[in-house]
């Protein structure tokens, strides 16, 4: 087994250490350890989820991230708080590699007030702006435009701060960017093009991150999905790369080369990353589905196993390359199964989600009554 770490290509501009002239940059091992745990957080939370689900713990449906753990992990390694990620109806998985607070998006799945938007957005729609995650969003593609809109933003921003420098004023902080994670079935909507189009003519610090699992809904990907998707990207001369999205460390390189490239202001990128979805679109599809199935459960155990789970061939090479042992890696897992724990503990122990926040969190509260005319007037 291989992630291929170590492979000539001759890539550069990334952080991590490179080894010798010509090799692909690698991360460090605290950077690896990071990676791990991060793809080890997202599978212990999303197989509570599952088995809550089952159970019929939660309020509402799940779409869970079982399986494409390395795409959100390996971009968001180069995020800051200070840069932008939108999501999709999946999103839990890009909202902890974020570095989204667990317990808030567990208590917010329950429907607890103490959830991160005090419950009343649920699973689709985790959100944390204090972090720069503009949320999860259950229209297929509704992402792309705001992420777009995040990436002119921080455009703007960056121009302002570099007319003040000239000007004499300090400048502060570092170019920001944005990133737009969404489905090969959103690659079939209208609102890419647009937004490639607006991306590359204008520049945007904008990267886009196709998580190409195979699926839309129930519906196999080569029965709704003509050509190769990247070939959108380039078709706006936006620089398009294919990867392994089960390899962290592929994910790792080629997101560290699209946030460099925006961030020193060289416009948007394109990653489309070929992964697969273990669990099924949402837990208990078979109710909808009725007997039919869309695809075999050889195909899924196949990508259950050891040289396809991304989470198995990282632990794998992390201990072939030495450069972490079997212990340390225990060890990150079980103090991740004691956050897990804990935060169910939190989630089931908030307080339910206050109903008449329905009101105040849709509408906007009416105009004060304008005062009466003096007489004097």
């Amino acid at each position: 087994m291989t992630t291929g770490l170590g492979a000539k290509t001759g890539q550069t501009g990334q952080t991590g250490q490179a080894g010798e002239t010509g090799e692909r940059p690698q991360p460090s091992k605290a950077e690896a350890l990071r990676l791990y745990e991060t793809m080890v957080l997202i599978r212990r939370v999303e197989e509570r989820l599952r088995d809550d689900s089952a159970a019929g713990k939660l309020p509402g449906a799940v779409h869970l991230y079982i399986g494409e753990e390395a795409v959100a992990a390996g971009v968001c390694a180069h995020l800051r708080a200070s840069d932008y990620a939108t999501s999709t109806h999946r999103g839990h998985g890009h909202f902890l590699a974020k570095g989204g607070d667990v317990r808030a998006m567990m208590a917010e799945i329950w429907a607890k007030r103490e959830g991160i938007c005090q419950g009343m957005g649920g699973s689709m729609h985790v959100a944390d702006l204090t972090k720069g995650i503009l949320g999860a969003n259950g229209i297929v593609g509704a992402g792309l435009s705001i992420a777009t809109g995040a990436a002119f933003g921080a455009k703007l921003s960056r121009s302002s701060q570099h007319g003040a420098s000239q000007h004499g004023a300090s400048q502060h902080g570092e170019a920001g960017v944005s990133v737009c994670f969404f489905g090969d079935g959103a690659s079939n909507q209208g609102a890419l093009m647009e937004t490639l189009n607006l991306a590359s003519l204008w520049r945007l610090p904008l990267i886009f991150v196709c998580e190409n699992n195979g699926f839309s809904e129930f519906s196999p990907a080569a029965q709704v999905t003509s050509g190769r998707i990247a070939d959108r990207a380039r078709a706006f001369a936006v620089p398009a790369r294919e990867i392994d999205g089960n390899d962290v460390a592929e994910v790792w390189r080629a997101a560290g080369e699209a946030v460099g490239r925006a961030r020193e202001g060289g416009g948007p990128s394109f990653i489309e990353a070929r992964t697969y979805r273990i669990q099924g679109h949402f837990e208990a599809e078979s109710f909808v589905l009725s007997g039919g199935r869309y695809r075999e459960e050889a195909e899924i155990e196949r990508w259950r196993q050891a040289g396809a789970d991304p989470i198995a061939r990282f632990r794998s090479w992390l201990i072939e390359s030495g450069t972490a042992t079997a212990a340390e890696l225990d060890g990150i897992e079980a103090a991740i199964g004691e956050r897990v724990e804990d935060a169910v503990r939190f989630a089931d122990e908030g307080q339910p989600a206050d109903p008449a926040l329905a009101e105040t969190l849709m509408f906007a509260p009416e105009p004060p009554e304008p005062p009466e005319p003096s007489e004097e007037a």
